[in-house]
């Protein structure tokens, strides 16, 4: 079973400094949770301890992110313990963080409904205020994932529907893809347990035809690099369950996902990710249209890489993705890896090193944070703003560009106005026009993943139609306040 020495084992290399202050929160957390029990039937405090595990499995080594993660349920859970008392006993940072974790009392709201809908609100919302309340929450609803076996089939049921349509997506926009990958499998495990069991049967049998030839891919690639003086680790991968179960509900076979397993060639240097993927299509036909430099125009969760698909001389395609260790670092756990990248990278290096509060500041600046404040200040109550977030931030997305390269994100469906709604709003009233592609459209027309997009502002202006043709919210308030003020 966990104890607390576990924790130290890992600050001991990670973060010695942060040791005392952690035992100090143990003690603290373990009077809070004494005597009482989970319904697996282990102590309560072994909950927090892996929350807290579950941090450092993310690379989060930060003193106080630690602390909170021990003491995150104490307040809610024992009417003894404070946020006064955690400010006073620990620091008032700690009791911040602990703050935003916990929730709402039941005795506030007519209804449960109305309560979670106002605890959702409090910890999304909560990303503005501190990356590290959703990095414990993460942490948190990980380990419950894995504990789930313990609840009743419906609660089951409830916390993974909870989990794939909030939490997974919330992991996503903050870049941490290796605990969203879990979430969204512990999701499926229980949402379509035979469907799950059926995938990892096949994927198995699948990884032993391909075995050999993705070793004698991955040797000759190596061997080639070596060469060239280029210091590599190449990786053979395999897509998540969750990856593969969306697969199939657009009706894809397991075995015809060419991308079902795939290299992953992890270099030093930036420089010496476009020399690889040079080498990589000299010896290996490209496929046009399949190739992404994710690296100079990174997605808006921040994930840097290089994609390109090639094919051998048999017609077999493979996916082949290139990155910088700290890139890596950064796909696994999101924006919070650069707080573990080594400060003295030069300029011409990237991802650059961050702080925390670079990375909050990033945080609020983004468009998801952007779009997260917009909702929340013209939201009438806690469950619209949660029906908004749902539609339009925890959904499935379409990444275009604008005129100058600039990626940006929307909800899926999303169409040319609502890109002009999101990038141009002060041009509205002076807007005639969107092309796509370089082709005039309707602004009606749905937008569709890597379309360039421009504002046009020359011509005639007609906004009869406009009200139809946007599907976010912020474009319905932009057109109406457009109209009503030219009325």
């Amino acid at each position: 079973m966990i104890s607390i020495y576990d924790i130290i084992k890992i600050l001991r290399k990670k973060n010695p400094t942060a040791i005392p202050q952690v035992i100090k929160s143990y003690k603290l957390a373990d009077y809070a949770h004494y005597g009482v029990f989970r319904e697996s039937g282990e102590p309560y405090i072994t909950h927090p301890l892996n929350v807290a595990l579950n941090a450092l499995k993310m690379e989060v080594y930060d003193t106080d992110t630690i602390s909170a993660a021990l003491l995150h349920d104490t307040v809610e859970d024992n009417e003894e313990i404070t946020l006064d008392l955690i400010a006073h006993e620990i620091n008032p940072t700690v009791a911040k963080l602990v703050d935003g974790v916990t929730k709402i009392s039941r005795m506030e709201f007519p209804t449960k409904q109305e309560q979670n809908y106002a605890n959702m609100r409090k910890l999304i919302t909560g990303l503005n205020i501190d990356l590290r309340i959703i990095l414990i929450k993460l942490a948190d609803r990980k380990h419950n994932m894995e504990t789930l076996q313990a609840k009743k089939p419906e609660k089951q049921i409830a916390n993974a529907e909870e989990t794939k349509s909030i939490f997974v997506p919330i992991a996503e926009e903050i870049g941490a893809y290796q605990i969203r990958n879990e979430l969204d499998d512990l999701s499926i495990l229980y949402l379509d347990p035979d469907a799950y069991n059926a995938i990892l049967e096949r994927r198995e049998e699948l990884a032993e035809k391909e075995k050999d030839y993705l070793e004698e891919m991955k040797d000759k690639i190596k061997k080639i690099l070596a060469q060239k003086n280029i210091p590599s680790e190449i990786l053979i991968r395999t897509k998540n369950v969750c990856n593969i179960y969306s697969k199939i509900d657009k009706q894809y076979k397991v075995e015809n996902i060419y991308d079902l397993f795939y290299l992953k060639i992890l270099v030093d240097e930036v420089d010496d990710c476009y020399r690889t993927l040079s080498i990589i299509h000299r010896y290996n036909t490209p496929i046009n249209g399949r190739f992404k430099d994710y690296i100079y125009n990174p997605r808006t969760n921040y994930y840097q890489s290089l994609h390109t698909t090639v094919s051998d001389e048999s017609g077999r395609l493979r996916k082949v993705k290139v990155r910088t260790n700290d890139m890596d670092k950064i796909s696994a756990f999101g924006i919070c890896a650069y707080w573990n990248i080594k400060q003295n990278k030069p300029e011409s290096e990237i991802p650059h090193y961050k702080n925390q509060e670079q990375t909050q500041k990033e945080i609020r600046s983004n468009q998801f944070a952007r779009k997260l404040a917009e909702i929340d200040s013209s939201s009438q109550g806690n469950k619209e703003f949660m029906e908004f977030v749902e539609q339009e931030l925890l959904t499935e997305h379409v990444y275009v560009y604008k005129h100058t390269g600039e990626t940006i994100e929307l909800p899926k469906g999303a169409t040319a106005l609502d890109f002009a709604c999101e990038v141009y709003p002060e041009l509205l009233d002076k807007m005639t026009g969107v092309t796509v592609n370089g082709k005039e459209v309707k602004v009606s027309t749905v937008l569709k993943n890597h379309d360039r997009v421009e504002v046009k502002t020359d011509g005639m202006i007609n906004h009869d139609t406009w009200e139809k043709s946007v599907t976010t919210s912020k474009a319905r308030h932009k057109i109406n306040y457009l109209t009503h003020r030219q009325n």
